[in-house]
C-alpha cells in the first residue's frame, strides 16, 4: 500500500477515535449551558442561546464548595495511602519475583464495588466510621493501591538488578534501597499512578453513595441528588458533570509531559 494512504488511514483513525471521545465531553458541556428543557431535545439543537442558570441552579440548591472539598480530602487521601501501600508492595514483588499478591490486589480490584459494600457497610457501622471521611478513605483505597502497584511493577522490573545488589553489598538496608535507590528512577511511573490512583477515586460513585452522609457527601454521589422519580433536571445535572471533570482534566493537562512520558516509557519497559 501507498505510503500516503497509510498517513490517510492513519489520520482518520485518530480523527475518528478524538470524534468517539470528544463528542460526549462537547455534548455534556454545551448542555449545561442550555435550558433544561432543551438538553434532552430531539433532534438536537446545535444553536441556542447560552444560560448560566443551570450554573445558578447547581449553587444555589446544593452546597457544592464543600461537596468540592469532602471530594478532594477523600481522594487525596485514598491516592496518599494507595502510594504509600502500593509502592513498596511493588518494590516487594520486583525484588522476591513472587507475583501471586499483585494478582490477588488485581482480582480485588476486578471484583464489583457490591461485593465489597455490604461486609464494609456492616463493620463501619459497628465501629461507628459510616458517614466519616475515615471510612470512604479506606474504601478508595482499596481501588488506588492496585493501580499504584501495577503501574509502578514495570518501572522497577526494568531497574538492572546489579544496581540494587551492589547498593546491598554496600550495606544499604532494603528501606533505604528502595527511597534512596529505586524511587527516584522509577519517578515518571510514579506521577503516572498517582494520576490514575486521583481520577479513578475521584470518579468512584458506588461507595461514596452508601457510606457518606450530608457532610461528607463527595460531588460524584451529590450529583445523584439531580435524578428523581418524577423529573431529572438535566442542566443541572450537565453543569455538575461539567465541574466534577474539570479537576482531573486540569492535573493531567498541567502533568501532561510527565504524564505521556511516563506511559510511554512503561510501556517500553513493560
Amino acid at each position: 500500500m501507498d505510503e500516503r494512504w497509510i498517513r490517510r488511514l492513519n489520520t482518520l483513525q485518530i480523527v475518528v477515535v478524538a470524534v468517539l471521545i470528544l463528542l460526549p465531553i462537547a455534548w455534556m458541556v454545551l448542555g449545561s449551558f442550555k435550558p433544561s428543557a432543551q438538553v434532552t431535545a430531539y433532534p438536537p439543537r446545535l444553536f441556542f442561546s447560552p444560560t448560566l442558570d443551570n450554573y445558578r441552579q447547581l449553587f444555589e440548591t446544593t452546597p457544592f464548595a464543600a461537596y468540592t472539598w469532602n471530594s478532594l480530602v477523600v481522594t487525596v487521601g485514598s491516592t496518599l495511602i494507595g502510594l504509600l501501600l502500593g509502592v513498596p508492595a511493588a518494590f516487594a514483588v520486583s525484588w522476591t519475583r513472587i507475583t501471586w499478591p499483585a494478582t490477588v490486589t488485581l482480582l480485588a480490584r476486578m471484583a464489583p464495588g457490591t461485593l465489597f459494600l455490604l461486609p464494609w457497610y456492616l463493620l463501619f457501622r459497628e465501629l461507628g466510621m459510616v458517614g466519616t471521611y475515615g471510612a470512604l478513605i479506606l474504601t478508595h483505597a482499596v481501588i488506588t493501591m492496585p493501580i499504584a502497584i501495577w503501574v509502578l511493577l514495570p518501572f522497577f522490573d526494568a531497574i538492572p538488578r546489579s544496581v540494587l545488589e551492589s547498593a546491598q553489598v554496600d550495606g544499604c538496608s532494603v528501606p533505604r534501597i528502595l527511597w534512596r535507590i529505586a524511587l527516584p528512577l522509577v519517578m515518571p511511573g510514579l506521577v503516572v499512578s498517582a494520576i490514575l490512583a486521583f481520577v479513578f477515586s475521584w470518579n468512584y460513585f458506588l461507595f461514596a453513595l452508601v457510606l457518606s452522609n450530608g457532610d461528607t457527601k463527595t460531588l460524584i454521589a451529590a450529583s445523584f441528588n439531580f435524578i428523581g422519580e418524577g423529573a431529572t433536571y438535566w442542566g443541572a445535572l450537565m453543569a455538575a458533570a461539567t465541574l466534577i471533570a474539570l479537576p482531573p482534566l486540569l492535573l493531567a493537562f498541567v502533568v501532561q509531559r510527565r504524564l505521556v512520558a511516563g506511559l510511554a516509557i512503561g510501556a517500553v519497559k513493560g
